[in-house]
């Protein structure tokens, strides 16, 4: 009798172990998958037009960019505004100047647009990896909740086991006493 308690002790203690890999191993494959696809995303594969936009918004955008336009423009009315009549090319109310300042703008917003929606795509992105990594956390969160259930069920029921065992054995030991005492 006490043999084959020991036995399906054993017999329980494999089958907890069994159940406790299988956890594990679910838990190993879901998370290879999301590990997969954040260090493996989709490669960004760049138009010559997309490239063109980013830099143009990039040097559009940058401290560099006001100050050569701002001495571009202070000299271009510097030399309108000093030179004689003949030399200048553009007087006063500079209209070249803002013809071209007109149409600079008229082709760059559209360009830094363009950029900006790249930059929003790739925003994104970065929101869908954010996502992965907490659905990664959720899942480890998950695997600890199925193993700490399972190890608390079994240690209940080891318990339980062992309470009757030791029942057993208690019963065990006061016939015995109960023999002793009649016998005496």
């Amino acid at each position: 009798m006490k043999k084959k308690l020991i036995k399906d002790l054993s017999l329980a203690e494999n089958e907890f172990l069994s159940k406790l890999h299988k956890i594990v191993e679910e838990t190993i494959k879901e998370e290879d998958l999301v590990l997969n696809n954040l260090l493996h995303p989709a490669k960004e594969q760049l138009t010559s037009g997309q490239q063109i936009s980013d830099k143009v918004a990039r040097f559009g955008g940058s401290w560099k960019f006001i100050i050569f336009f701002t001495i571009l423009l202070s000299l271009w009315i510097i030399y309108n505004v000093t030179a004689i009549n003949s030399r200048a090319f553009d007087p006063y109310p500079f209209i070249l100047m803002n013809l071209i300042l007109s149409c600079i703008a008229a082709f760059q917003a559209p360009i830094i647009m363009m950029s900006q929606n790249r930059k929003e795509e790739k925003d994104r992105m970065r929101s869908e990896n954010d996502y992965l990594i907490n659905l990664k956390a959720e899942m480890g969160i998950r695997s600890l909740h199925q193993k700490m259930d399972l190890l608390l069920g079994e240690q209940i029921k080891k318990l339980y086991d062992l309470q009757a065992i030791e029942i057993e054995l208690l019963n065990d030991i006061k016939e015995k006493h109960a023999l002793k005492s009649e016998k005496s």
